[in-house]
């Protein structure tokens, strides 16, 4: 069988009427770029409910890692779903929550003894970094970056910066947070090139920041994206990180690495942070850390996660299922995915500066592994942003039988399962280049 295969117009019938259905009941506030309802999936190839098959570039966004319904994780989760489905671990024991946590504090980039709190998503992750970054610090105050998404929770949202439409109707935000330029060499926000960048973009933090609008006694923490996810799938240069670093050091400011998107061997490696030498106090866990199921971790130095019992908890958060499911994927991505990742990640990288070569449209390549984003531009010299290009590409890519989704206001994002083949990054390439084609004849 070829895949992708389209066998109707889409959506079909049956998904039509899915679609119909939801409509009338699920929230408008969901985004759905195209009518895709699923029915199964099996590595980085999905069916739809008519039929129709795709391969999968955007992984439940950057979730499902370890491929559709890997074997190893189905596995553990049915093992552990006939033995119990949840008791609590903020109130009682069970192994699979321990054994995680000592699993996790053997893989994350943090100094010395580790302590994990467990949720259910990247901005219950965020929410739990802010609130423990408060009270182990007894400061207030925030940094975070231009562009940044940590979530939509009031807290977490407060820190948002990605798309206004995140923030609007939900005002005022949570007080105390300021927002500095991230580090984009290709947009640079100082106006420098990125052969001679020494993190200028950080001198606002310094300069204006913390001399003008808040003392750095009183600082708690910077949340930073190790690789900026929703604001572009931006790879900032290492010595940004390492002056951010420096900084925080400097003035005891707590480092919160949100590696919600960027983690669980998305970019080649574990975490993002390996990239750059970065060891945080904080670290974010969501997305691919349990190929699919609800759960979230966040991770700290373990002398930070020093809060009272009763101080934070979650009901549902280290669900028992949730954590087999993750003990299984952190086994299979050791196993040879991460591997795999950066080398076929290396090859699609390739594959897209062929093309951005062929197409003035793309105007940055850029990414780590299987993180990879294109932005698309109308003039490279003026890098206007071609926003209604990279949404008609979107769709002509769907037409064709591939699942991707944009990042950022012109970018699209390229993170597929990271059991992606060099021949389905080959056929996802052509499929993009078909697109282009379409595109930039209008």
């Amino acid at each position: 069988m070829a895949i992708p295969e389209i066998k109707t117009a889409l959506p079909g019938p049956k998904a039509a009427a899915i679609i119909a259905r939801d409509k009338r009941r699920v929230s408008p506030s969901y985004t759905r770029d195209y009518p895709f309802v699923m029915a199964k999936g099996q590595g980085a190839v999905v069916e739809d409910v008519d039929g129709n098959v795709f391969l999968d570039c955007a992984a439940g966004i950057a979730v499902t890692g370890t491929g559709h319904s890997h074997p190893d994780v189905v596995n553990a989760i049915v093992g552990q779903v006939h033995k119990y489905l949840h008791m609590s671990g903020t109130d009682f024991y069970y192994e699979p929550q321990v054994e995680l946590a000592e699993t996790v504090a053997d893989m994350v980039p943090i100094p010395g003894e580790v302590r994990a709190f467990f949720g259910n998503s990247g901005t219950e992750a965020n929410e739990a970094a802010i609130k423990m970054a408060r009270y182990h610090t007894k400061r207030v105050n925030i940094i975070a970056f231009l562009g940044s998404f940590h979530g939509r929770t009031l807290g977490s949202l407060a820190l948002t910066s990605s798309r206004a439409v995140q923030r609007t109707g939900f005002g005022p935000m949570m007080p105390g947070v300021f927002h500095a330029p991230y580090g984009n060499c290709y947009r640079c926000p100082v106006g420098l090139k990125p052969d001679t960048c020494q993190a200028e973009c950080l001198d606002f933090v310094e300069e204006q920041i913390l001399v003008h609008l808040v003392s750095p006694e009183e600082v708690a923490a910077v949340m930073v994206e190790p690789i900026q996810g929703e604001g572009g799938y931006v790879v900032p240069a290492k010595q940004f990180h390492e002056r951010l670093r420096a900084l925080t050091q400097k003035h005891g400011i707590l480092l919160i690495a949100d590696e919600v998107q960027s983690g669980m061997g998305r970019t080649g490696k574990m975490f993002a942070c390996e990239h750059f030498g970065l060891q945080p106090d904080i670290i974010s866990i969501a997305k691919g850390i349990a190929s699919g199921l609800p759960l979230s971790i966040t991770a700290a130095r373990a002398d930070v996660m020093d809060w009272k019992p009763g101080a934070h908890a979650s009901t549902f958060g280290g669900n028992p299922v949730s954590c087999v499911a993750a003990l299984a994927t952190i086994k299979v991505l050791k196993a040879g995915l991460i591997k795999n990742a950066e080398v076929v990640g290396a090859h699609l990288m390739n594959r897209l500066n062929v093309l951005k070569e062929k197409y003035p449209l793309i105007g940055d390549v850029r990414g780590h592994g299987l993180m990879i984003g294109a932005e698309l531009v109308r003039d490279r010299v003026t890098k206007e942003r071609a926003t209604t290009e990279r949404d008609q590409i979107v769709q002509e890519m769907f037409k064709r039988g591939v699942l991707i989704l944009g990042a950022g206001r012109n970018a699209l994002r390229f993170a597929p399962p990271l059991v992606l083949s060099t021949d389905q990054a080959d056929a996802i390439v052509d499929i993009f280049e078909q697109a282009l084609k379409v595109v930039t004849r209008k």
